[in-house]
């Protein structure tokens, strides 16, 4: 196995060049197994390479750093070396410009510093009150189709998700546009991962703008209502929120707001829950687990408190989490030189994180691709 250390600036005089772009004849398989076995194809190369490798994208190459270290060094970033809006901007920038995880600096610490009025306890309670019973009624119309033994989670879940970020953070019933909107969130979502990045008919971007010009068009009319009466859902908060400096959101910026969090909200919500059954699914033990604990909880619908105590569920989720994070690779630019297991990270350099490789190091975790809630007991 491979030995990581962490050299922060400044660079030093012996760091080695970055290694050249890998050119190997399987590089043509990568983009292939990135989206149908990125868990294989991050040890592959980890095997390989090592700690530290570039290979190709589709439209750019990507310094990737492995292990934990790795993920500390980028993510913790003491010395200010990387910046995330230039590292998300070619993914993200046409369908979530102003999305807060691609601002950095002084620009990003404002906007935290607002949003998260949104965010306070007695906002998540007035959320957990609004969300609980859409849920009920939704989960208890969850019926196998005609001939058919189970429902499809994905796709129900996902149906789930999206209706209940439409009554939480939008406090707004659509009535027979839900499922036009509903459709505009998933475009803009997987226009984000497109592999062509122009807009061009019918291609994934091309339907993720146009769904995203819908979206706007949407928060545009319901803004000035929100404006006037404050109300539970987040979209009202973030109308009213404001900073202890008295800094406040202009309408532009909650629209993005609202669209980047309700695409985040529901996207990663449904894949983690898919994990979850998926998981719970193949070890019907826990299900049982899973089920007592909730019973003896909460024999109906579990409010704020009683949602902190499901102890054993929160480990499934962790261990779901682990397994199969929703963001498998995190990117960034970096901004200045930099230097990480011996070699020079030249300014403007896309780098690229893989936690799921972490979540999967044997120096790390016991067992690593078994599933074991308990390990976060």
């Amino acid at each position: 196995m491979h030995s990581v250390n962490t050299v922060s600036a400044p660079v030093p005089a012996t760091a080695l060049p970055l290694p050249p772009l890998d050119r190997s004849p399987e590089r043509a398989l990568y983009p292939l197994r990135f989206y149908t076995d990125i868990r294989g194809l991050v040890q592959h190369l980890w095997e390989k390479n090592g700690p530290v490798f570039t290979v190709p994208l589709p439209f750019l190459p990507i310094t990737v750093l492995m292990g934990p270290d790795a993920v500390e060094f980028v993510l913790y970033d003491r010395d200010g070396n990387f910046a995330s809006g230039p590292a998300w901007h070619p993914f993200i920038g046409r369908v979530f410009p102003g999305a807060i995880m691609a601002m950095d600096g002084g620009h990003h610490r404002a906007q935290r510093r607002i949003l998260q009025q949104a965010f306070t306890k007695t906002a998540l309670r007035g959320y957990v009150d609004l969300m609980m019973p859409r849920i009920a009624d939704r989960v208890s119309r969850w019926t196998p189709a005609h001939r058919e033994r189970w429902i499809r989670a994905f796709p129900t879940v996902k149906q789930l998700t999206l209706d209940v970020a439409g009554t939480v953070f939008m406090g707004h019933d659509f009535g027979r546009q839900t499922k036009r909107l509903n459709r505009a969130f998933i475009d803009t979502v997987e226009a984000a991962i497109a592999p062509v990045r122009t807009p061009i008919p019918p291609l994934k971007m091309w339907r993720g703008v146009r769904g995203r010009r819908l979206l706007v068009d949407q928060f545009t009319k319901l803004l000035p209502e929100k404006r006037r009466q404050a109300t539970a859902d987040l979209f009202s908060q973030l109308c009213h929120a404001q900073s202890e400096q008295g800094e406040r959101f202009t309408d532009r910026e909650i629209i993005d707001h609202m669209i980047f969090v309700m695409m985040a909200a529901h996207d990663t919500s449904t894949s983690t829950l898919t994990t979850m059954f998926y998981l719970l699914a193949k070890h019907p033990e826990w299900q049982e687990r899973c089920r007592e604990e909730a019973f003896r909880i909460s024999p109906d619908t579990p409010d704020y408190d009683r949602l902190n105590q499901l102890e054993q569920l929160g480990w499934v989720m962790k261990e779901a989490l682990r397994i199969y994070p929703p963001l498998t690779v995190m990117p960034r630019v970096a901004i200045r030189d930099c230097a990480f297991a011996g070699y020079r990270i030249q300014r403007g350099t896309l780098v690229g994180i893989a936690p799921i490789h972490t979540h999967h190091m044997p120096e790390l975790w016991s067992d690593p691709y078994r599933f074991d809630p308990e390990r976060f007991a």
